[in-house]
């Protein structure tokens, strides 16, 4: 599997040196970028992959999200620079740890543990009582070229243009993997269309195991890394996105993104054909973002998330 996960290197920890920290380490890596432990409190977080296009508007949308009581921290920009033409955060630092540092689990795991569902509940009603925001509403999801918003007043329109944007990007490529593409898009398209309205929430876009951290107890003390797919939007969205993507890759990752849609539908009320809908939109969003010949897992992932979804292959 071709790997897009950002490496450390000793040049980065030289350089927090010579900026004063006397002892910076390695602390985790992801695909937008490698972060480093400084002191204080402080982390530093290398943005090799997609640096934020606007840094204030970053920064305006963690404000925004932090104040509210939220039961867990998020992250909050202390400081920029910008060194090699690469941009550099500086960030308080969340407390506790991933559920695990992959978002992979073991062949035994088939029944996904309370703690986890419980602590995924918690997370998901606390982001949905955030109100949207002008910032969020102004960010643009990776992959695209403009803010999602741009030109539109509700939610599910903005993602109908995204969608029809992101089946222009490299469309023929993934029509290979999934019969009847062109079909599904105008499916997708038109119940975006048909949705009616709804509120207008806080979405991280990206619940996945490394970006919750939790105490011992399983209590959830921090969501971090947003930026992937954050915006303003429909809450059920958030929810349908952490179903799919919380085991991707896992031996039982179809039966676990079953078993969350069902839970997110019954105890969160939202419709199970929306949430179907919802991951269909992803999937026809996401393909490509890791390469565009369909060479990396993501895509194999999204191709195939799609030839069993109910609505993309109605």
């Amino acid at each position: 599997m071709v790997e897009y996960r950002q490496r450390h290197t000793d040049e980065w920890l030289a350089h927090f040196a010579r900026r004063g920290h006397s002892a910076p380490s390695t602390l985790a890596a992801g695909v937008e970028g490698a972060v480093y432990r400084l002191d204080e409190g402080l982390v530093a977080k290398v943005w090799s992959g997609r640096p934020p296009t606007d840094l204030d508007l970053s920064r305006r949308v963690y404000a925004d999200i932090a104040r509210h009581p939220l039961p867990f921290a998020t992250p909050e920009i202390l400081d920029t620079e910008v060194h090699d033409g690469v941009f550099v955060t500086y960030e308080r630092e969340l407390t506790g740890s991933p559920f695990r540092s992959e978002p992979v689990m073991t062949s035994s795991e088939r029944d996904l543990p309370a703690t986890e569902t419980t602590a995924l509940l918690t997370v998901l009603r606390a982001l949905a009582a955030v109100p949207g925001t002008e910032a969020m509403r102004g960010l643009t999801v990776q992959g695209d070229d403009r803010p999602l918003w741009r030109g539109h007043t509700r939610f599910p329109d903005a993602l109908a243009a995204l969608v029809r944007r992101a089946a222009r990007r490299h469309g023929d490529v993934l029509a290979a993997h999934v019969p009847g593409l062109s079909a599904a898009v105008e499916r997708v398209v038109a119940s975006l269309t048909a949705l009616p309205d709804s509120p207008v929430t806080a979405i991280h876009g990206d619940l996945a195991p490394p970006n919750i951290h939790v105490d011992d107890t399983g209590r959830p003390t921090a969501v971090l890394d947003f930026g992937f797919f954050t915006t303003a939007g429909d809450p059920a969205f958030e929810a349908a996105v952490t179903a799919a993507v919380w085991d991707m890759y896992g031996p039982h990752a179809e039966h676990h993104a079953a078993t969350l849609t069902g839970l997110f539908a019954g105890e969160l009320g939202y419709p199970a054909d929306t949430l179907a809908l919802y991951q269909a939109v992803y999937a026809l969003t996401t393909y490509d973002l890791f390469s565009s010949d369909g060479s990396d897992g993501h895509f194999h992932w999204c191709a195939a998330l799609l030839r069993r979804n109910r609505v993309a292959c109605a």
